[in-house]
């Protein structure tokens, strides 16, 4: 009894159990690999990360482009005169749009923020049942889940369509909710991590001491899986942040930020710089989400076993 009763109040025995497990411990580790080795392979992984980034250079360099540096052929990877013309342009551009992009922005935080908590609350809720729980048919269910990872976004466009035409939600959030609430990833990365980081030991001395199931995941599953929930939380933000509803909105009122920007794209060439500018400006709250759970999305990774 008092075994268990220490498993639940005590989080920082649930981190060392975790730690003992999985041989994490604050020994760093030690590498048998040559400097020689070291040298390559830095350089390597270097180099591969500066051309991963080079669509973001190329997207910041050309916001800040002059209109003739954006005409010139062929086009120059960097800017020779910059400029803030494009991004001071946006306010005239945006005062032409019926609903304000006060509202806008609204509906992509609102969106995002709501659409994201529901994600990562699913996934773990569903991942739980389909790891832990006695039910006979998870194996079943958790197949049919691997097999809807085969299914993309345009495959479903249709199917979704016509499932929200019924339901009565097209014009609404729920149109934008719905669709990341159900997607397989969540559940496939979640359950991955909870096979791997959540003994059963632990969850056997909680139900001796009485805990029911939800205080179980509360209080044991949820402090040992925080990694994989951050990681869930950046992908959900990134999908929602920058997805569009796909013939589901009409209500110019209920659109998002994306909407804007496919609005300024359709402006031609002479706009692609303004296009660029509101392009970084969008990129900032994914990135600013991404260096807060970094860490945690590579320890998720691992521990999932997707390499």
């Amino acid at each position: 009894m008092s075994q268990s009763k220490s498993v639940l109040g005590k989080p920082g025995l649930l981190k060392r159990m975790h730690e003992n497990r999985t041989g994490k411990t604050s020994q760093s580790k030690r590498y048998t690999r040559s400097k020689a080795g070291n040298t390559l392979y830095v350089t390597f992984l270097t180099a591969f990360g500066l051309f991963s980034i080079l669509p973001l250079i190329y997207c910041i360099a050309t916001s800040f482009k002059p209109l003739d540096e954006l005409m010139i052929f062929p086009p120059s990877f960097f800017v020779k005169r910059p400029t803030f013309q494009n991004y001071l342009a946006l306010p005239g551009l945006l005062s032409n749009l019926r609903v304000p992009l006060s509202r806008y922005i609204f509906n992509s935080f609102f969106v995002s923020a709501v659409t994201t908590f529901l994600y990562v609350f699913v996934s773990a809720l569903a991942a739980f049942v389909l790891t832990k729980s006695p039910l006979k048919s998870r194996r079943g269910i958790f197949t049919v889940v691997q097999y809807a990872l085969l299914f993309n976004t345009y495959t479903l466009a249709i199917p979704q369509y016509l499932i929200f035409s019924y339901m009565g939600i097209i014009d609404t959030y729920w149109a934008y909710i719905l669709p990341h609430i159900a997607t397989t990833m969540g559940v496939f990365l979640m359950k991955q991590y909870i096979e791997g980081s959540v003994p059963d030991a632990i969850m056997e001395a909680a139900k001796i001491d009485g805990a029911n199931p939800y205080r179980i995941f509360a209080q044991i599953v949820v402090p040992m899986v925080k990694p994989c929930i951050m990681t869930l939380t950046l992908f959900g933000f990134r999908d929602v942040w920058s997805a569009l509803p796909n013939g589901t909105i009409f209500d110019e009122s209920l659109k998002t930020l994306p909407a804007v920007m496919t609005q300024i794209n359709a402006g031609g060439i002479a706009r692609s710089g303004s296009a660029m500018a509101v392009t970084v400006i969008m990129m900032i709250p994914p990135i600013i989400v991404y260096m807060v759970s970094q860490s945690n999305v590579i320890e998720s990774m691992n521990s999932a076993g997707i390499k």
